[in-house]
């Protein structure tokens, strides 16, 4: 178990934050699905490199040479943390996972109007819009619990046979946090000619990722993350894939950086991962993502996973307690995830019940669908036309409540939560009336 004093690896922990009642309470983030605070190393070294920033790549000045030589390095890393191959793989920097996402799509379009993308059914909306003016996408469909069904993965490449160029899942959804067997999937879709790419944004904060070797059945193709989910602010993303991939064509975004040479007639195009990486790069971004990445190493990636899978048993087994509280995930301890719990309490609106978690006790959860609505609807079991006839009215918008965990949350919050929880069910239609008013 972590021990409390990890607490204080990130900042912010001991804001006091305003309740409805005019008094002041310790902040509490049940969001880090969205976005986790920094660590505190991540924003000192930042703060220690400032004198010395400059511009990357190109620049003669000693400030410059040193920023430039940060920033390569960042890249190795990056790499050694995920076991990508540093002789094979570009490491490319982006502003996110969706940015991310969308350039690979760029990069992949071939204009063969054949040629089919695998998304499934509990995907992000990143991890499934972007595919959709450039290939034909089909879904790999989830079980009666929500997780990935391999048998529909199988039966999709075999109806697709020859024709599907990508398979593109979560490693761990954002909704139930079901952790998804990303190296048996691999190894499937690679037996079909297909390659993978891992939506990582969930999945690399919370547990070790091994993108094995080229040489392995179970090598991940595609790799896909955020900073801003694993402690690193100022807007870093990474996209991990073999050099090959971007070394043909161009890139979507050009200009300054990605190229040798330009003519008024001709254009000689750049090496990737530069040529990936038009205009001036966020190298704080990329400090900060690398000093949050040594940060994780030095905690351990596995004292990480055991300490937020057993914040999410005792949040499980206290909320089973509540009456009108419904879990909306598998809640079998055997079973892979990560710390994240989608919830609603009968008689309640998912918006409102999160207003009065931060309004009463300064408890920031996440309501709605996470930007992955149809996975949401098809957990909380929405007919198509509830759907449609739910949406026209935006308070009356169908969505759920997401508690999800960091590596410092710790278990005195959790009492906290659940002291306010049973609260509002004993004062129901009091706590409907306050807050109602206020919407």
């Amino acid at each position: 178990m972590i021990p409390y004093t990890y607490k204080n690896l990130v900042v912010g922990n001991d804001i006091k934050i305003p309740l409805k009642n005019g008094n002041y309470a310790v902040a509490i983030n049940m969001d880090n699905a969205a976005t986790t605070p920094p660590f505190a190393q991540a924003l000192q070294e930042i703060v220690n490199f400032a004198p010395m920033y400059s511009s990357v790549h190109r620049g003669s000045g000693y400030k410059s040479k040193l920023s430039t030589d940060l920033y390569e390095a960042s890249r190795a890393t990056i790499a050694r943390f995920v076991k990508a191959d540093q002789s094979r793989d570009a490491v490319i920097f982006v502003k996110n996972t969706t940015e991310a996402i969308n350039k690979l799509s760029y990069r992949l379009c071939d204009g063969n109007e054949k040629s089919v993308v695998l998304s499934t059914e509990m995907e992000h909306h990143s991890n499934d819009l972007p595919w959709r003016n450039k290939f034909r996408v089909d879904y790999v469909e989830i079980d009666h619990d929500g997780r990935l069904s391999m048998n529909s993965l199988v039966e999709k490449l075999e109806q697709y046979r020859g024709e599907v160029i990508l398979v593109t899942v979560t490693g761990a959804s954002n909704v139930t946090g079901y952790l998804n067997p990303i190296h048996e999937i691999a190894e499937i879709a690679h037996k079909y000619q297909a390659k993978l790419l891992v939506d990582g944004a969930q999945m690399v904060p919370h547990i070790q990722i091994d993108m094995k070797s080229f040489d392995s059945p179970q090598h991940i193709d595609y790799l896909a993350f955020s900073g801003h989910k694993m402690y690193a602010p100022f807007g870093s993303g990474v996209l991990i894939g073999p050099v090959d991939t971007f070394n043909k064509g161009a890139p979507e975004y050009t200009g300054g950086g990605t190229v040798r040479s330009v003519t008024r007639n001709e254009v000689s195009w750049g090496d990737p991962p530069q040529k990936e990486e038009a205009g001036t790069p966020n190298l704080m971004g990329v400090l900060a993502l690398q000093a949050a990445i040594k940060m994780l190493s030095m905690v351990g990636m596995q004292n990480i996973c055991r300490h937020e899978f057993d914040l999410w048993q005792y949040t499980v087994d206290r909320l089973r307690s509540i009456p009108g509280i419904v879990l909306h995930c598998d809640i079998d301890p055997g079973k892979p995830r990560i710390g994240i719990i989608p919830f609603s309490l009968d008689g309640m609106h998912h918006a409102l019940v999160a207003d009065i978690l931060s309004g009463e006790a300064g408890i920031a959860v996440r309501s709605g669908c996470f930007c992955a609505q149809p996975y949401v609807r098809k957990l909380i079991k929405l007919t198509q036309t509830q759907t449609c006839k739910k949406d026209k009215q935006s308070q009356d918008r169908p969505g759920v409540i997401r508690i999800s965990y960091g590596l410092y949350n710790d278990f005195n919050e959790i009492d906290v939560l659940i002291q306010i929880l049973s609260r509002i069910v004993e004062r129901k239609d009091y706590y409907i009336q306050r807050y109602m008013k206020l919407r």
